[in-house]
C-alpha cells in the first residue's frame, strides 16, 4: 500500500511507541499491536524491521493505537513502512487488545482510523480467541472512490455478461475486467465464472493464476494514485462467495477483513447476489459481511491471541530510536 504525503488523513509526523507488541491474526492474516510510547517511532525502516518476518517479530502490518484517546486513535503501517487508510482484519485485532486490556467490555465503541470513524462491538471472548464486529460504514463505488485515473478506462465488454459498476482496465498483463470498491480503501474485484474463466475452489490452478496475474498488474497499476487490494472472486451461491486476495503493499494474503467487505459489496452492487449476511470464504477461513441495499457494511469474525512481549529497542535502526522519557507524538 503507498501512502500519500498530502494526505490529511496520514499525518507528516510518525507517531512514536512503546515497546510493548501484542500479535494476534484474523484468519491467518496477522499484526503486531503497539501503543503511544516514548522508546521508537514508527519510521519505514522501523516498522519493515519489525514485520520481518526472520529478522524482527514477524507481521502483515503494525497498529499503532493511543488508548488515551476518545474514540480510541488508529494509525496503521503494512510491513514496507507505507501507512495504510484501514484493515478490517487490524481493527477487528484492535478490538481484542483493547478488550484483553480492560479498555472496552461487551459495549459498543469507536475508532477513528484513516479520517473516519467506526463503531466496533467485542461480541464474545473465550481464552485467546475473540468475536469481534466493525460497523465499516456505506461503501462507495467506482473510478473516483478508489482514486483510479478514469482517462484509462472504457466500459467493460462481454454483452449480457457485463454487470453495473464493472470497467476495464488496460495492464502489462492485459485488458482487466473489475469492480472498484472502497470501503475507507481502495478494492479492485476481479469476478470469475461466469466469465472469460472459470474455477470452482480457492485452490484450483485457475484461480490461483487469476490471482498471480491480476494482484501484481492492478495493485501496483500507475492509474491508481495510492495503488490498490485486488480480489478475484466467485459466487458459489447466493449467500456464499469464494475470494483470493491479493494485498497493497503484501501481497497474497490468506484473508482480509476490507477485502471480504469489497467482495461482498461488488457482489451486491452489480447484482450478483441480494443484500443480506453474505460468507466470504477466503484461504485462512470465513469471514461474515453484512451488506445493505445503501451499502452500508457490517463486518463480523474471529481474531485469535498469538503472544504478548516486549522487543528489543536495538531491533530498530538507531535513527528511530528516541530518548527514554522524552515527550512522544501522536503524530
Amino acid at each position: 500500500m503507498t501512502e500519500s504525503p498530502s494526505d490529511p488523513r496520514f499525518p507528516a509526523a510518525r507517531p512514536v511507541a512503546g515497546t510493548g507488541l501484542y500479535k494476534a491474526h484474523g484468519l491467518g492474516n496477522d499484526y503486531l499491536v503497539v501503543e503511544r510510547g516514548r522508546d521508537w517511532i514508527l519510521t519505514p525502516e522501523a516498522v519493515a524491521a519489525v514485520c520481518h518476518r526472520t529478522r524482527g517479530a514477524g507481521s502483515d502490518g503494525i497498529l499503532w493505537v493511543d488508548p488515551g484517546t476518545t474514540p480510541f486513535l488508529l494509525r496503521g503501517f503494512n510491513p514496507d513502512g507505507s501507512e495504510f487508510e484501514r484493515s478490517g482484519n487490524g481493527l477487528r485485532i484492535l478490538g481484542s487488545h483493547l478488550h484483553r486490556t480492560g479498555r472496552v467490555g461487551d459495549e459498543p465503541f469507536q475508532v477513528t482510523v484513516g479520517g473516519e470513524t467506526v463503531g466496533m462491538r467485542v461480541r464474545g471472548a473465550q481464552g485467546n480467541r475473540f468475536d469481534v464486529e466493525v460497523e465499516m460504514g456505506r461503501a462507495r463505488l467506482g473510478a473516483g472512490a478508489v482514486a483510479l485515473d478514469p482517462a484509462g478506462l472504457r466500459p467493460a465488454r462481454g454483452g449480457k455478461e457485463a454487470r453495473p459498476h464493472q470497467v476495464a482496465l488496460e495492464t502489462g498483463s492485459g485488458v482487466a475486467s473489475l469492480v472498484p470498491v472502497s470501503v475507507g480503501n481502495p478494492h479492485a474485484v476481479v469476478w470469475g465464472s461466469p466469465g472469460p474463466w472459470s474455477w470452482r475452489a480457492l485452490d484450483e490452478p485457475g484461480a490461483v493464476a487469476a490471482l498471480e496475474r491480476w494482484g501484481p498488474a492492478l495493485s501496483g497499476h500507475g492509474g491508481f494514485a495510492s495503488g490498490t487490494n485486488v480480489q478475484v472472486a466467485r459466487v458459489e451461491t447466493p449467500t456464499r462467495i469464494l475470494a483470493l486476495v491479493w494485498e497493497r503493499g503484501v501481497g497474497r494474503t490468506s484473508a482480509s477483513g476490507t477485502s471480504a467487505c469489497a467482495v461482498a459489496v461488488s457482489a451486491v452492487a452489480s447484482g450478483r447476489v441480494p443484500p443480506g449476511s453474505i460468507e466470504v470464504v477466503m484461504e485462512g477461513g470465513t469471514l461474515q459481511v453484512a451488506v445493505t441495499p445503501s451499502l452500508e457494511v457490517r463486518l463480523r469474525g474471529p481474531v485469535e491471541a498469538v503472544w504478548t512481549g516486549d522487543m528489543e529497542p536495538g531491533l530498530v535502526p538507531r535513527e528511530a530510536r528516541t530518548a527514554i522519557g522524552a515527550e512522544p507524538d501522536a503524530g
